[in-house]
């Protein structure tokens, strides 16, 4: 959008104006970040050529440059708007991540409330410059949101708010106009090591620089979303009965143990569990139509049926087996393959 007006305000007003708006468009969290190169993109950088995105080839591809400064994305950007909204809601336990238990697709929630915030400042700024962005876009948004005094970047390499905890989902703003820029908090974590200790395939190493950066090749979330086709055998029984996702270095982590609950609709447990003998009778129609909307789409049918035969293998319980007989004949090789492994492990214990 092309400014019409420049309206000069002053700039404890403008960012009061902000954080009123923030919160009636349904944000949580909200700070300023200045639209300046990243120091924090060479250690991207590092980790995208270094390996250590695995299989997300798509973090190293053609856009991985515009990560290096905000104004990539908008030339006329002077300040990053960064947004947190929670979702963290009670539930019971499940072999789904957190982020993925609601009935819609985040993203889409996140754009609309962006739009909102948007149209609220311009009644109050005028017109002004401006590109809305969510995690598909390529910015460092967590350095972002540091940066705009929103938390800081635990070990388990999420960002940590000290009133909210993690559970949260981050949008930004990028803006032509200049906001006083928020300061990063202090380091919070202390010596404490619960994610570290707590990650089954060790995926939380620690970095030259003194921080702790997540080798995705060994992340369960990595290896039951993003990765295609069949499993090595050793991936198969570390990922225990995870079958989109997997939480455990946010469940642990202290200042989660206080994070309050949501009450955003979209959020809340579209199914009251998610057993895993009902997920198996999941045929790709029936996926369709439960999933199409959800962050759980992302993962596909082969890839969700392939977890579910190797969290029942997981399991112990020999109640599986001839779910697991089904999944066996099932024409998709990564399927079957993994249902064989399970029904291996199943019938030496039955």
């Amino acid at each position: 959008m092309i400014p019409e007006e420049i309206i000069e305000i002053p700039a404890s007003l403008q960012r009061s104006q902000f954080l009123a708006a923030a919160s009636v468009a349904g944000f949580q969290l909200a700070g300023a970040a200045p639209a300046a190169p990243m120091d924090d993109y060479p250690i991207y950088n590092q980790w995208v050529t270094g390996g250590l995105a695995g299989p997300m080839a798509y973090l190293a591809d053609h856009r991985a440059p515009l990560r290096a400064d905000p104004r990539s994305l908008l030339s006329s950007a002077r300040s990053v708007l960064c947004l947190g909204l929670l979702y963290n809601t009670p539930g019971p336990a499940a072999p789904i991540s957190r982020y993925a238990w609601g009935a819609g697709d985040y993203h889409d929630l996140l754009r609309h409330r962006l739009t909102s915030l948007v149209q609220s400042l311009e009644q109050v700024w005028g017109a002004f410059e401006y590109k809305i962005c969510v995690d598909t876009a390529p910015l460092l948004e967590r350095s972002l949101a540091r940066l705009a005094g929103l938390g800081w970047i635990g070990r388990n390499t999420c960002l940590i708010n000290q009133s909210s905890g993690s559970w949260f989902f981050l949008g930004e703003i990028l803006t032509s106009v200049e906001l006083e820029p928020d300061r990063p908090p202090p380091d919070r974590c202390g010596s404490c090591t619960r994610c570290v200790d707590a990650c089954p395939t060790q995926a939380l190493v620690p970095a030259p620089d003194g921080r702790w950066r997540l080798d995705a090749r060994l992340c369960i979330s990595t290896w039951t979303i993003e990765q295609h086709g069949a499993l090595p055998a050793a991936h198969r029984s570390a990922s225990g009965q995870h079958v989109f996702g997997c939480d455990i270095c946010q469940e642990v982590c202290p200042w989660n143990s206080r994070a309050p609950f949501t009450a955003e609709p979209a959020f809340q447990p579209a199914n009251p569990g998610y057993d895993l003998a009902e997920l198996a009778t999941l045929t790709p129609e029936s996926f369709r139509q439960r999933f199409r909307h959800t962050p759980v789409w992302r993962a596909k049918y082969a890839g969700l049926m392939r977890n579910v035969a190797t969290a029942m293998g997981n399991s112990g319980d020999p109640r599986h087996i001839e779910p697991l007989r089904r999944l066996a004949t099932y024409p998709d090789a990564a399927i079957s393959e993994h249902a064989l492994w399970a029904l291996g492990r199943l019938e030496r214990i039955a």
